[in-house]
């Protein structure tokens, strides 16, 4: 295949199972030739699917691109709950669940979808006191998070499947940004009193990215990759300026121009697809909040 790498964009992986997102991080940081290398939301070792990597001056669109929502296919099992709400951890409860019916799963799950408080799972990355909450539960402490608001757009119900005392129910999932899906499977279990955790995870899209086109871990290590080009990232993540010569010195020194046509993050982008500056409306006048054409 024909392989383009750009000095500065984003490298969109599909991550394989018992992988960390840092990781594959360390994988493409070999991949590109540079240290500088982030990633837009943190999957699970478990978890398949869609990482996005910026790499260079792209580290500093991440931010915005980790705010984006994100969609998800999993499995939830029915009948058992684990210390980490999913199947690597330790089961801590059964139940026989067969007695659940497919009306009872429907109802418990509606109740997920639209806007809502929802407490993470346990063993995450949030932080208390400065700690990652899952180191604390490693430690043999345990942790009980705050609950946070999160969004659900979209909670299918796919499939059900019936394996003796257990329930199988594979879901796909359209959430805001800090939703956690093992939260799901966990809440569902304990509204109907029978534990559940889960038992496969796959991302499929983050804001505008999805698995098509995106690379495998084996393609990073063979260097058989393109990314995207930092314009052509803004391009499918925010509304476009044109920005002319005049306004790019204007941009490049920090100043304001004209204002948006309307309030939100805009991209400008140069006639030669050069991506320019981040821009937002502030006191009438569109404000660069992040800017990467250097001064001239």
């Amino acid at each position: 295949m024909t392989q383009t790498i750009h000095e500065h964009g984003f490298l969109v992986v599909d991550k394989e199972p018992g992988m960390t997102s840092h990781d594959v991080v360390a994988i493409a940081r070999r991949a590109l030739g540079t240290r500088k290398v982030g990633h837009a939301g943190t999957l699970d070792p478990m978890a398949t699917g869609v990482l996005v990597l910026g790499f260079n001056n792209g580290t500093r669109l991440l931010q915005y691109i980790t705010d984006g929502d994100k969609s998800y296919q999993a499995t939830v099992i029915l009948g058992a709950s684990t210390i980490t709400d999913d199947f690597e951890g330790e089961v801590i409860a059964t139940a026989d669940a067969s007695a659940i019916t497919d009306e009872q799963i429907n109802a418990e799950l509606d109740t997920m979808r639209g806007t809502f408080m929802q407490r993470p799972s346990s063993v995450s990355a949030v932080k208390v006191d400065g700690e990652r909450a899952y180191d604390r539960v490693r430690s043999g402490e345990t942790v009980v998070l705050a609950s946070r608001e999160v969004t659900i757009s979209q909670l299918d119900v796919l499939e059900i499947r019936r394996i003796e005392k257990r329930i199988e129910i594979d879901i796909e999932v359209t959430c805001s940004a800090g939703t956690y899906i093992r939260s799901i499977a966990r809440d569902c279990g304990d509204a109907l009193k029978v534990g559940g955790h889960l038992s496969a995870l796959r991302r499929t899209r983050v804001a505008g990215f999805t698995t098509a086109g995106a690379a495998s871990i084996a393609a990073l290590k063979g260097a058989e990759f393109s990314t995207l080009d930092l314009a052509d990232v803004a391009r499918v993540t925010f509304p476009v300026r044109e920005i002319g010569l005049d306004e790019k010195l204007e941009l490049s020194f920090g100043r304001t121009l004209v204002a948006n046509p309307a309030d939100g993050i805009y991209a400008g982008v140069s006639a030669a697809n050069e991506l320019i500056a981040l821009l937002s409306n502030v006191d009438g006048k569109a404000k660069p909040i992040a800017v990467f054409a250097p001064a001239q």
